[in-house]
């Protein structure tokens, strides 16, 4: 069965993307079409990304990355859930996705955002970066206002729309990630070589 992460992708206290992937988690949890795993950037302490080598050059992983490769190198897709941080993809995202290269390869991605224009230039940001790191990002996506979907700007109010986006969104996601699994099987072999 496929597997699927979604990845909380903002690490400060008091964040909105931990309480939208458990929504999220608990809609994917009620399909049967893959394993659903929440994965928490709190969880994997990487300092600030200053390896000597990228790591497309497989010069090795260091000692306290190993837990985070190992983790995303057992997906075979992605479900972020994002804030946009001034326009942009929050730094500890970014750091995460840029300690690896081959764990991120020939799979799918889908994102879940939210900001005051509902997260939509950090998901274009991130789409590039999949992009680099050879992931397929799918275009439906869902987006939260921080005005009009969340109370007061803090309490979660996602209504039946966001579900049914999301559902879309996870379809996308699932085939996507299937469609992908010859690619990543060949690259296995590669590897091995």
């Amino acid at each position: 069965m496929l597997k699927i992460a979604i990845i909380i992708g903002t690490t400060r206290p008091n964040r909105k993307s931990e309480t939208v992937a458990r929504w999220a988690y608990e809609i994917a949890n009620l399909r049967k079409d893959a394993e659903y795993e929440l994965v928490d950037l709190r969880d994997y302490d990487l300092p600030f990304f200053d390896e000597p080598y990228p790591p497309s050059l497989r010069k090795g992983i260091p000692e306290y990355a190993r837990a985070w490769s190992e983790k995303i190198a057992s997906f075979d897709g992605f479900l972020f859930v994002t804030g946009e941080y001034n326009h942009g993809i929050p730094g500890v995202l970014k750091n995460a996705i840029d300690y690896l290269f081959y764990e991120w390869n020939d799979k799918a991605a889908g994102f879940v955002s939210y900001g005051s224009a509902g997260g939509a230039r950090a998901v274009e940001q991130l789409r590039l970066v999949m992009g680099e790191v050879h992931v397929a990002d799918i275009r439906p996506q869902v987006m939260f206002n921080t005005r009009l979907d969340f109370e007061n700007m803090i309490v979660f109010k996602p209504n039946e729309k966001h579900t049914q986006l999301l559902n879309t969104l996870l379809d996308k996601l699932v085939a996507w990630s299937t469609a992908l699994q010859g690619l990543r099987e060949n690259q296995d072999v590669l590897a091995k070589q």
